[in-house]
């Protein structure tokens, strides 16, 4: 039975919530496990819908879980493990793209993988080319067909020097959980080296793996011939942190955000002062308030690492229809991430999007037809509307700028986030939120 959230918008939103592991990193981290030789344990792992994925995914595979909610401690024992029949691994078509991730290590432990239909938000191409190719220079002969992809490594795994065209998180992700047992040594130029990277270097490190990361992007992988467990507590989700960041702005509220990470978030922080948000940093987290004042526009580019996030986007859109004066958001990293702005524009923001490149340089997209840049016009009166989420942030986006506007709100497709906030209803109750769930 599907969803339906009721907003009641126009109040602020005060209080606290707790931030637990990166929705970025804790899945990716699990299938790492499937590597070693022992048991494995993660920390600060949040209750979403991806780790539920990858826990049926992994357990069809022979791996026993075990997960403690309260704490958040997760185990994760790869002895017993074997190659999982297809049908089952079929069930969880169309669910996530993590599955992509599971080629390498599936190959090292049982020669084989077989990889369904991927889902996953549709913000993009997002294509898994560059994954598959990345298999393909390390041996792997990839046989597709209508339900999946069939991977196999008859002359076993070597490593190879690679170069990404886009310094894609996944595509990095992959070479690393695919070199670290691979014959011999991998370079890989223009890496993503995102600290969600730099978390899963530093397991596959307490693994056993040999990895040297340099200043120009390109890491190097020597392959070890045995990974034992590893025992790690997981970064805090630096998206979510933002997410609730936004809605502090954009409600006119206050938030303390426990378990928020300032170092990974320092992108973010410099353009949030910049707009006329306040912060504070503890030792337990961040707050975030609205000062009072009028929030300012500004010109903002997306980009990989180091830069200002993409996932930070969408909620700060939100933020922007409230500024006083023009903003100009140039998106670089997925081509449809604007999509949510539709909504927006029904609930009374005035958001215009260009296929041109409103930015300081040329991106990959300007040439090839796609709405990447918004201009947006402020301040809105945002009102009530209909609503259905199109994907994780966005969804979030349309949220927030429902607890924003006047009116009543009917939200559906609510599910989506969950895949990337936990227990969100709740940290809503305990933010003094009007939202009422109820089935459609």
């Amino acid at each position: 039975m599907a969803k339906l959230l009721t907003v009641q918008g126009g109040k602020p939103l005060e209080g606290s919530v707790h931030v637990r592991g990166a929705k970025n990193l804790v899945p990716k981290a699990m299938v790492a496990a499937l590597l070693g030789s022992e048991p494995s344990q993660l920390r600060n792992v949040p209750a979403i819908k991806d780790v539920e994925i990858v826990t049926n995914l992994l357990q069809i595979h022979g791996v026993k879980v075990d997960a403690d909610p309260a704490t958040g401690d997760l185990t994760l024992d790869p002895r017993d493990s074997y190659s999982a029949a297809h049908s089952e691994i079929d069930a969880y078509a169309g669910d996530s793209r993590i599955p992509i991730l599971f080629c390498g290590p599936l190959m090292h432990q049982h020669g084989e993988a077989f990889i369904p239909d991927l889902g996953g938000c549709r913000i993009g191409d997002r294509p898994i080319n560059y994954h598959l190719e990345v298999l393909r220079n390390f041996g792997a002969v990839v046989d597709k067909s209508p339900t999946g992809i069939h991977i196999s490594a008859p002359r076993g795994l070597k490593g190879a020097k690679l170069t990404l065209p886009y310094p894609s998180v996944g595509a990095t992700e992959q070479v690393l959980l695919t070199a670290v047992l691979a014959e011999g040594i991998t370079e890989l130029e223009n890496a993503a080296v995102e600290p969600e990277i730099h978390d899963l270097i530093a397991i596959l490190q307490q693994m056993g793996a040999i990895i040297t990361v340099y200043t120009d992007r390109t890491i190097r992988i020597e392959g070890v011939d045995r990974l034992s467990g590893y025992r790690h507590r997981a970064i805090t989700d630096r998206n979510e942190t933002a997410s609730w960041a936004s809605a502090a702005l954009v409600t006119q509220g206050d938030i303390y955000v426990k378990g928020a990470a300032q170092r990974d978030l320092t992108a973010f922080l410099n353009t949030y002062r910049k707009i006329g948000g306040e912060f504070s940093v503890d030792d337990d987290g961040i707050r975030f308030w609205h000062a009072g004042h009028a929030l300012k526009p500004l010109v903002l580019e997306t980009d990989v690492h180091p830069g200002f996030m993409t996932d930070w986007q969408q909620p700060l859109v939100v933020a922007l229809t409230q500024a006083h004066g023009v903003s100009i958001v140039h998106e670089t990293v997925y081509e449809n991430r604007f999509g949510f702005t539709e909504a927006l524009q029904r609930m009374g923001a005035s958001i215009q999007l260009h296929r041109e490149c409103l930015g300081s340089s040329p991106c990959r997209f300007g040439q090839r037809n796609f709405l990447h840049s918004a201009v947006i016009s402020g301040p809105a009166e945002l009102h009530g509307a209909e609503i259905d989420v199109p994907d994780l942030r966005g969804g979030f986006s349309h949220l927030i700028a429902a607890l924003a506007a006047k009116g009543t709100s009917k939200v559906t497709g609510i599910e989506v986030i969950n895949r990337g906030y936990e227990h969100f209803m709740d940290k809503l109750s305990d933010l003094g939120a009007d939202v009422v769930m109820s089935e459609r």
